[in-house]
């Protein structure tokens, strides 16, 4: 029976050799998250667990673990391109979920978490709550992503990758703990609501890689303490907050557009 070895071969195939180009991205996605975890744990919690007074470590690590989503967040954006363009496995869907769920959900909650605990202004409990607020959202929206048929171009809620770099935008601006915490959790709404983002293509895609480039060149400044590092980091910070607000405001706009020129349509049609 040729077939049937042929057949018992493919099944016994190492998972490796099933892996597309695509599939290896959703993976770097995952390692992203993982690391910025680990540099927040080791150059974050664990010297102020310890009393030590190294804050320009804080710093760097802080910045390097941002800059890791922001790393997580352009592996996302390039292997649904790799994967529209070549081709994926049928693992695809749910590496991308489970690598998403690790850099957009575990480590902007672990963040919070950390920040709770290192701020001064900060109360840990309240802070560990808003985590989990941001991690069960983000489990939400995967979960609705995947069972949800939306119109082609547009995402209902704030996409889990802009979710994640607004949520580490609010800590690194450094409001007062309730304003953070308040704004936090407004994140964590938008991203289950059913407020449409549109989805990043073509134009969109280009401008939001350029916008990673420039957050990382920010987080790069305010780590080594360059001239003004601060400033541009928290304009950088509130920028991203403006457009997690504004962004949503031109899809509404387009589809009220829509509906009026619809509704302008049918009346035309009944006109004798």
């Amino acid at each position: 029976m040729p077939e049937a070895d042929e057949v018992d071969d493919e099944e016994e195939m190492p998972l490796s050799l099933r892996l597309s180009i695509a599939d290896t991205l959703t993976l770097g996605n995952a390692t992203c998250g993982f690391m910025a975890v680990y540099f927040t744990t080791t150059g974050i919690l664990i010297p102020h667990l310890t009393g030590s007074q190294e804050s320009g470590m804080a710093r760097h690590s802080a910045a390097t673990a941002v800059i890791l989503m922001l790393c997580a967040a352009v592996f996302d954006l390039f292997d649904g391109l790799v994967a529209r363009k070549l081709r994926s496995s049928p693992m695809g869907a749910e590496l991308d979920n489970l690598s998403d769920l690790i850099s957009f959900g575990l480590a902007p909650a672990y963040f919070v978490l950390v920040y709770g605990m290192v701020a001064d202004d900060a109360h840990q409990r309240v802070a560990a709550l808003g985590a989990i607020v941001v991690l069960l959202a983000v489990v939400l929206r995967l979960a609705r992503f995947s069972c949800v048929t939306m119109k082609d171009g547009v995402f209902q809620g704030m996409p889990s990758p802009f979710g994640a770099l607004t949520v580490v935008s609010i800590v690194l601006l450094e409001l007062p703990f309730v304003a953070t915490l308040l704004a936090i959790l407004g994140t964590a709404w938008l991203m289950v609501s059913r407020v449409e983002y549109p989805k990043p293509r073509g134009r969109l895609a280009v401008a939001m890689l350029s916008w990673i480039v420039l957050s990382m060149g920010l987080l790069a400044a305010w780590a080594f303490d360059a001239p003004s590092g601060q400033l541009l980091l928290q304009t950088g910070c509130a920028l991203q907050l403006v457009m997690g607000a504004v962004i949503p405001l031109f899809a509404t706009a387009r589809r009220v557009n829509n509906f009026r020129d619809n509704r302008r349509e049918a009346r035309t049609a009944q006109l004798p």
